[in-house]
């Protein structure tokens, strides 16, 4: 196949707007399928194995069904906008935003919690999210050294809307894992307007994986990583709640897929006796969205059972991994919204909230769906990240073909 080269432009609306122009979306979709691209990026690709979600081979981990994408957009009301960065063969890096609803969240909050498996990591603005139980921004994913440039940005973003003219404080949150290694990133490339990009590019319905977006220059259990997403759909004696996740993979450890040892069968794993060691450091950032009716202290227990789904992958959370998860509710029976004067100041007045959420007792169908969600997303990250080649090292996506074979040999597909 001869290089092919294309362009997708982000849509001129508003980043907040519900609905985005329905031609935007399947271009982006199908380029960003095609090519591992993100948004507004001119990318070259050259011939390569196709490459498919993890359901194509036969991986679909757990007894819960997907939902209509298979996507953390699956719940209701998330939208999510990429762009990728990509200049010359040192800059790959990019940003993947996460909108938890299409409204001015600053206003209209969601209730969240954060789960950290190892903290050697940077998580802005989690201390408040843990204090306070809430978002009131959207979540940004991108590399190590651009984080605070992006929040910087988001926070610039959110103080220019409407309504927002007196507002004094702000608590942008913004994840990340280190793409140094096929990424300049000390020249920290990302740019107040690849956040715009990103707000704006937020759409329901497929999200582009693989090299793309913040997980333009990944690297897990030494394959080239990216950005993954998987969702679960509970049946109706179960709730019928939705678990959607999204997960931007950049760590280690012994790749296993639905238990079959990948990673020790292909030669490239963390502590092989006849190489140099290699510890499995790393990072993985894990978002964590639901349409259940949750309060933010069972969602820090839903957030930690995401960690179960990594485990399954083979990642040992290693010293040097940052490891976190985010998780929050879209149920309008727990949002938290700001009681606002007509000057457009906050009022004092004391408020009562009325929230109405799901007991204790009804939370393990929601574990179940956010460990298989888990895998699922990292194993798509995987599957469906394309080659990066950084000043003339190319870092190659895991074989496809192989792992078929893999998991033919171990009986474990259900192909």
């Amino acid at each position: 196949m001869d290089a092919i080269e294309a362009r997708v432009r982000a849509p001129s609306a508003p980043w907040k707007s519900k609905i985005h122009v329905m031609n935007y979306r399947l271009r982006l979709a199908w380029a960003a399928a095609l090519l591992g691209c993100g948004n507004a990026t001119l990318v070259t690709v050259h011939a390569q194995e196709p490459r498919v979600r993890a359901r194509a081979l036969g991986v679909s981990p757990g007894i819960f069904a997907p939902g209509t994408n298979n996507a953390i957009t699956d719940v209701a009301g998330v939208l999510v906008g990429q762009k990728t960065v990509v200049i010359g063969d040192s800059v790959h890096t990019g940003i993947t935003a996460i909108l938890p609803h299409a409204g001015n969240m600053f206003f209209d909050r969601v209730p969240a919690a954060v789960f950290v498996g190892n903290a050697f990591g940077k998580l802005v603005g989690a201390t408040q999210v843990k204090e306070l139980g809430e978002l009131e921004t959207p979540i940004l994913l991108t590399c190590t050294l651009c984080v605070w440039r992006a929040a910087d940005a988001l926070t610039a973003e959110l103080l220019a809307m409407p309504g927002m003219e007196r507002v004094r404080s702000i608590n942008p949150v913004v994840g990340e894992t280190n793409d140094g290694s096929l990424n300049a990133i000390r020249s920290r490339p990302v740019s107040p307007a690849d956040v715009h990009d990103a707000l704006n590019a937020a759409a329901s319905g497929p999200v582009a994986e693989g090299s793309v977006g913040a997980g333009t220059g990944t690297i897990a259990f030494q394959w080239k990583g990216g950005i993954g997403t998987s969702s679960r759909v509970l049946p109706a004696k179960l709730g019928g709640w939705t678990v959607g996740v999204l997960v931007q993979t950049n760590f280690g450890g012994v790749l296993q897929v639905l238990g079959a040892p990948v990673g020790r069968e292909l030669g490239r794993y963390a502590y092989r006796s006849d190489v140099e060691p290699a510890p499995g450091d790393g990072s993985v950032m894990i978002v964590v969205a639901t349409d259940a009716p949750l309060s933010d202290r069972n969602l820090e227990r839903l957030a930690s059972r995401a960690m179960m789904g990594l485990a399954r992958t083979g990642s040992s959370e290693s010293n040097g991994s940052g490891d976190y998860v985010i998780a929050f509710s879209t149920a309008e029976q727990v949002r938290r919204k700001v009681n606002v004067s007509n000057d457009g100041q906050e009022n004092r007045t004391p408020v009562l909230l009325n929230t109405s959420e799901l007991r204790n007792d009804d939370m393990s169908p929601l574990f179940e769906a956010v460990i298989e969600s888990t895998e699922e997303a990292i194993y798509n990250s995987l599957f469906m990240a394309t080659p990066v080649t950084y000043r003339g090292h190319t870092m190659d996506a895991i074989p496809l073909d192989r792992v078929r074979a893999i998991l033919q040999k171990y009986n474990v597909s259900r192909r």
